[in-house]
């Protein structure tokens, strides 16, 4: 293959190239540390962004940094580029945009809680499956309900809410337990405190921000900012999970280009892959099927072969792997996996070369016309144009000031979401409360007043008395006596009247 549509790689029995028309079929970057495994990746950004193809990589341990300043002369650089016999070699910088999720070495990188959406949010709290079902029941209450969820806040307090209405929410769409809802409570309060409390916000990161070039038509290089975040490990596997499933989604279908949109890639893949769940694999195992046809490269670069799984290392067809050192049972065992799958060459044996590869050396295999892979070939890697090494704070400041896109992030936007709806909805609720118990407390009061007026109403009516006056009684006294003499008298007439009756 010529130089023409392709990044030259470096020289083995013939020169390497990556086919740009074929880079969105991925590849994979592998060697024991310390072998060259950065050199080649820088190599591969200077080559895309040459070509006009952005690029997006995680800087793990700060030294790609370096591709945002010319590189320096040196014999053994000198050496190796006539060893190659590279034409027009000069030392140059390429075009760099900082990214950092903390907002501290570049410009922050933000996402909604509502973008990332439960499964990879599950993922990154580490919830088991009960607790991921909760997670899920509090995604849809926001989309019933209309309440956007931007940010921590936003989820705190939504998953307050749903535990507050558990039994009727758990009536409508399963159950949810207060316990599971304590758990996500505490493992948010955990990823806060790791510093992910800032990279849930607007604005949000736009795909296109990261498909720019300069003004001479050269691919801008993103760099991400990773020395940090590697603290926080399922933090760095989410977020860039999380940004394959946002290109996958918004770009549109592309087929096989001239060359790539974008290339992609993931330094440490291992991070990835670890400990994952079965839906999780499934998820990465899609987005790398078929996010080529997006026109989107993925390149994988971690230490063992062995850590990226059979159904996607399958998929990377260009491949640069690096001195691998056979120590263990392991690691011979990663040596023939990484030699079985290659495309042999005749003239050595690839298991036994990959332990003896010198730094800078790799074997080398991508694909060519008809996405056939090519023979493998020990190579002597090309040498970056940009600085090897990290660049300094105030370089990497410069660089920052001059960004496109810095007035776009660099400031924070709290619009009405979840929280301030919530937040609201609570103050309603208290000052209805409040109404309510003043209302009773003056309906209560005024029976008091009322009980009182009457009771004082009754003491200042006259009083009558019990007690006869002496006049009162000696009538009474009369009318008795009389009454009696009466009686007797009627009495007698009446016996005299019956005896003589019975004596005729």
């Amino acid at each position: 293959m010529s130089g023409e549509n392709a990044i030259l790689l470096g020289k083995g029995e013939t020169h390497q190239y990556l086919n740009l028309g074929l880079a969105n079929r991925h590849g994979l970057i592998a060697g024991a540390t310390g072998t060259g495994k950065t050199v080649s990746l820088q190599v591969l950004a200077e080559g895309f962004s040459k070509n006009g193809v952005p690029v997006f990589l995680a800087d793990v341990k700060g030294d790609l940094s370096g591709l945002s300043r010319a590189g320096n002369p040196h014999p053994k650089i000198d050496e190796r580029i006539e060893t190659i016999g590279i034409e027009g070699y000069h030392q140059k910088p390429f075009p760099v945009v900082f990214w950092d999720l903390f907002g501290e070495q570049g410009h922050p990188i933000r996402t909604t809680i509502s973008e990332m959406g439960p499964l990879l949010l599950a993922r990154l709290l580490d919830l088991n499956e009960t607790q991921e079902g909760v997670l899920s029941v509090v995604f849809e209450v926001a989309d019933d309900q209309g309440m956007l969820l931007l940010d921590l806040n936003d989820l705190r307090a939504l998953l307050h809410y749903v535990g507050e209405h558990r039994k009727e929410f758990s009536l409508e769409y399963g159950n949810v337990s207060s316990a599971s809802v304590g758990a996500i409570q505490r493992r948010l309060l955990t990823l806060e405190q790791q510093g992910g409390e800032g990279f849930f916000g607007e604005p949000a990161l736009k795909i296109e921000d990261l498909m720019r070039a300069d003004l001479s038509g050269q691919g801008i290089v993103n760099i991400l900012a990773a020395d940090q975040l590697m603290q926080s490990p399922k933090l760095y596997a989410t977020f860039l999970l999380w940004l394959l499933s946002e290109l996958f989604e918004e770009l549109p279908e592309v087929g096989d280009p001239d060359k790539p949109k974008l290339v992609f890639f993931f330094d440490e893949a291992h991070l990835l892959f670890d400990e994952a769940p079965k839906a999780l694999l499934e998820k990465v195992e899609q987005v790398v099927r078929l996010i080529r046809s997006k026109g989107v490269g993925v390149y994988f670069i971690t230490q063992n072969p062995l850590d990226v799984p059979d159904s996607v290392l399958g998929q990377l067809g260009n491949r640069i792997q690096h001195a691998l050192r056979a120590f263990t049972p392991r690691d011979q065992k990663a040596v023939k996996a990484a030699a079985s799958t290659f495309r042999q060459n005749p003239n050595f044996d690839t298991e036994e070369v990959i332990t003896q590869l010198g730094v800078g050396e790799a074997l080398v295999s991508t694909l060519q016309k008809k996405g056939i892979p090519s023979v493998v070939d020990q190579t002597l890697i090309c040498p970056p144009m940009s600085r090897i090494g990290p660049a300094t704070p105030d370089e990497r400041s410069q660089t920052r000031s001059a960004s496109p896109v810095g007035g776009l992030y660099d400031e924070t936007v709290d619009r009405e979401s979840a929280y301030e709806i919530l937040t609201r909805r609570a103050e309603e609720e208290k000052a209805f409360e409040e109404a309510e118990k003043r209302r009773r407390e003056q309906e209560k009061e005024q029976k008091r007043l009322d009980k009182e007026r009457a009771k004082a109403e009754r003491a200042a009516r006259p009083r009558r008395s019990n007690r006869q006056t002496v006049f009162e009684a000696a009538a009474k006294s009369v009318v008795r006596s009389v009454g009696s003499q009466v009686g007797r008298q009627i009495g007698r007439s009446l016996l005299r009247g019956i005896l003589g009756s019975f004596m005729r």
